[in-house]
Parts: structure tokens; sequence; C-alpha cells
């Protein structure tokens, strides 16, 4: 099923312009949900990104927040969907291609949803990370359809036999191709501040609180590669990876190359914040 402005239909009725802005310029916004236990996790905090990234973009949308969620639960329990993700995206409309804004076109809403298990081995062993530059544009803090840099560097980390890459920009290091990065260094916990430079997590901010309950220190501050490379721990968090370890940087391993103690801790806070199996 899909979600099309306010209608479920089946997937091969729903009809979508070539003259859409998001097809011609990515001109719209996303998000994406997990669901965990047959409900949308932290709805109200991806609600709230989605109204900011909106309005960063300048693009009305075409409900309320509280009709969109009623909207997307519709979606959740018609597909049945206990375990899984929730895509939306909503595009700034139909119009005839022209960069200026158009007058009179409607805003398009789309969204559907599936099962996804939780990525349990990942969770438990970790995973390998490269390195590459982040060439993106300078407002990373809005979830914007124009995604071909992640994209890009998705595919490279794929191509060198790893899951994830992490943008440098500068010699700072920022986020991930899909995921917020934090490191471990002396029993701190290190991750580049939220401004314009990286995507405002749902997932980092649940860590953040999580480590502020769990009195684990905080530094969210820029740091460079070389406290990337000598970190004690690292991991990537994420709507649909949660807290998964880093257990490899460009080849060479992350601390002891396993997952560390306060990411385990984390884990487990998290599991429990979730309500979930662990």
């Amino acid at each position: 099923m899909i979600l099309h402005n306010g209608r479920l239909s089946d997937k091969q009725d729903v009809r979508i312009s070539v003259d859409d802005r998001g097809y011609y310029f990515g001109d719209g916004v996303y998000e994406v949900f997990r669901i965990y236990n047959g409900a949308l996790f932290e709805a109200d905090a991806h609600l709230a990104r989605l109204q900011r990234s909106a309005d960063e973009v300048r693009l009305k949308l075409p409900y309320p927040l509280d009709a969109i969620r009623s909207m997307l639960e519709k979606l959740r329990g018609a597909e049945r969907v206990t375990e899984g993700m929730l895509y939306m995206q909503i595009t700034r409309g139909e119009a005839p291609r022209s960069h200026t804004f158009p007058d009179d076109a409607v805003p398009n809403l789309v969204a559907w949803c599936k099962p996804l298990p939780r990525p349990l081995n990942q969770l438990k062993h970790g995973i390998d990370a490269v390195t590459v530059e982040d060439v993106r544009w300078l407002r990373c803090d809005i979830k914007s359809l124009n995604l071909l840099p992640n994209t890009l560097a998705k595919q490279q980390a794929a191509d060198s036999g790893a899951d994830e890459a992490v943008f440098v920009r500068g010699g700072i290091v920022t986020e991930c191709s899909a995921s917020n990065l934090m490191i471990v260094k002396n029993g701190e916990l290190w991750t580049h501040p939220a401004n314009h430079l990286i995507l405002h997590g749902i997932t980092r901010g649940v860590v953040l609180r999580l480590s502020a309950e769990l009195a684990i220190p905080v530094r969210e501050q820029p740091f460079g590669v070389d406290a990337l490379k000598t970190a004690d721990e690292a991991f990537i968090t994420g709507t649909t990876v949660e807290i998964t370890p880093v257990v490899r940087i460009d080849g060479a391993p992350v601390g002891t190359g396993t997952p560390g103690p306060v990411t385990r801790r984390l884990q487990a806070a998290f599991a429990q914040y979730a309500g979930l199996a662990g």
C-alpha cells in the first residue's frame, strides 16, 4: 500500500507526474520512522524535524502534523507492520520545470512501510567503515531529497568492502553517509555538534539523553581524523541502525577491534528505552 496525499492505494495505482519537482530538483523533504512493537518510534521528534526541514526550504506542509501522523498510523495499520520502517516524503508538487518556486503547485505526500528486522548481527559484532571527503552542501541539517553525495559515499564504502562511509570536511569528522557518528575516548563520548554540517539525528538525540542518565560525559565539539583513528570505541546511530559499533576504519581496528563497554551500555539502555528484547 502507498499513502498518497491522504489516500491509501495499491502501489500500481499511484501515479506521480514527471513534472513533480521532486523528480526535477529533489525539491522536497523526507523522514524515515522505525516501527517497534506496532508503534512509530520517537514520532513526535521525527514530525518536528519534518516541520523544521520544510520551513527551511520554504515548503508548506499539505496537512497539519497531527493529521500527517494519523495518516501514517493508518498506513502502518493497513500493512500490519509491527517491526519495520516507514518512509515518507513531501515534494513541492507538480509544475512546469523552472528553478523558481511555482505559485500554485500543491505539495505531494507519499509514504510506504514494510517489515524490517533489527540488524542484530551488526549490533553484536560491529561494522567496518571508510573515510571519505565530505563534499555535500552546507545545509546538512535539512533532511532534503538531495542525497547524491551520500549515495556516492555509501557506494564508495561498499566498493571497499565496508558498510558505512565517514565524512571528513577540512580534516574534521562530521557524520556518515546515512547515520551519525560518535566515538569514545577515555570514557567520554565525542560527537560533532548539531549545526548545519550534520543532520540532527533522532537516534543521536536519544543517545545523548541516555548518556546523561548513565553519567557518561559528552563532548559535542568538532574533532579530527587523528582523534577518530585513535578512539577507544566508535559507533553510528540512526533510525534503522540503532547504535551499531564501528570496529574497523580504513582497514585499521578501532580500539581492540571489538565493540567496547560504553557502546554496550548504551545499546542496553536504548533497548530498554525502546521496549526491545535487547
